[in-house]
């Protein structure tokens, strides 16, 4: 069945913000005049997720359970729900309400307006983020906008309105670590956005700590652009012409006679070229790996129980 609008939410160990993200969002959407659902992806969580979203299931015919058979992450578990969205339009958000659903009626409505294919949620004010997190997000942005060439905004992340025509140019795509605040934008289709404060997170901890946040930093960079693999050509050359030039050195030292006996200067070349050599190594790893694992062809989800389809398993 054909909707107007799917709104996607990506939900893991969210037993404590659902009845607030119900009690918030169902009247937004009621009140639209349009046909929609409300595809929850559960990113297999542990807790009373599953059984609550069970429970407002009953009470909410709109709503729509995707289950997921183990937790694949926050990007894999939105792209799991752009590929079995239904909607003429699909808003993507995140169940904590540090992003309005008050606001998924005002891009619909600039989409409509201004015939745009992406509307894109712009975080005027992030006062509620640490200022570490804002500062390392602000200069993270910069250099993937430099290195890329791609045009995202630093201050939007997944809460976005994107047409039929845009889902399917992203489901189409072969990548399976797919970053979709990059990937989005490096679409060029036409867009817009509207402005809003960022809340505090509603109910529950944080699903994002350091570690994924590097994670998702890796994945962006060797996702998007070459320059980390031309830089490690660039500094392997750049090792080459100093050995050759401190090569030169020694050799007018030596027949100078004003050599100092010892090892250290020669530890401390060889501990330096392969430092470098390590860094280059591990730059190349990162392509080799996104090459061996899209070769591979493993689904980036399994979906185990979608509560409004025919079929009991999907894989992507």
């Amino acid at each position: 069945m054909v909707v107007d609008l799917t709104v996607v939410i990506p939900v893991y160990n969210e037993q404590e913000v659902l009845p607030l993200l119900a009690e918030r969002l169902r009247p937004v959407l009621d009140g639209l005049d349009t046909t929609y659902e409300v595809l929850c992806v559960d990113d297999g969580s542990d807790d009373l997720t599953p059984a609550l979203l069970q429970r407002m299931s009953r009470e909410w015919d709109q709503l729509r359970i995707v289950r997921l058979r183990a937790n694949a992450g926050h990007q894999a578990a939105i792209s799991a729900g752009l590929a079995l969205a239904r909607g003429d339009y699909v808003v993507t958000i995140d169940a904590d309400l540090q992003d309005p659903p008050e606001l998924i009626a005002d891009m619909v409505d600039i989409a409509r307006a201004e015939n745009a294919d992406v509307v894109y949620g712009v975080r005027s004010d992030r006062s509620t983020d640490s200022v570490f997190k804002r500062t390392t997000a602000r200069l993270f942005y910069r250099v993937i906008r430099r290195i890329s060439g791609t045009a995202a905004h630093s201050n939007a992340g997944d809460f976005r309105l994107m047409s039929r025509a845009t889902v399917d140019a992203i489901n189409s795509l072969p990548d399976h670590n797919r970053v979709l605040r990059f990937v989005v934008p490096a679409l060029e289709f036409p867009s817009a956005s509207v402005e809003y404060r960022r809340d505090e997170r509603a109910a529950g901890t944080s699903k994002y700590p350091f570690l994924k946040m590097l994670r998702l930093s890796v994945d962006s960079v060797t996702g998007f652009s070459l320059v980390p693999l031309r830089l490690a050509t660039y500094l392997g050359l750049g090792g080459a012409a100093l050995t050759l030039l401190a090569s030169f050195a020694l050799v007018i030292a030596s027949r100078n006679g004003t050599v100092i006996p010892g090892w250290t200067s020669t530890v401390l070349a060889v501990a330096g070229v392969g430092a470098l050599q390590l860094m280059c190594l591990g730059i190349l790893g990162e392509y080799v790996g996104r090459m061996y694992t899209q070769l591979q062809g493993r689904p980036a989800y399994f979906v185990a129980f979608d509560s409004h389809a025919d079929t009991r398993q999907t894989r992507s």
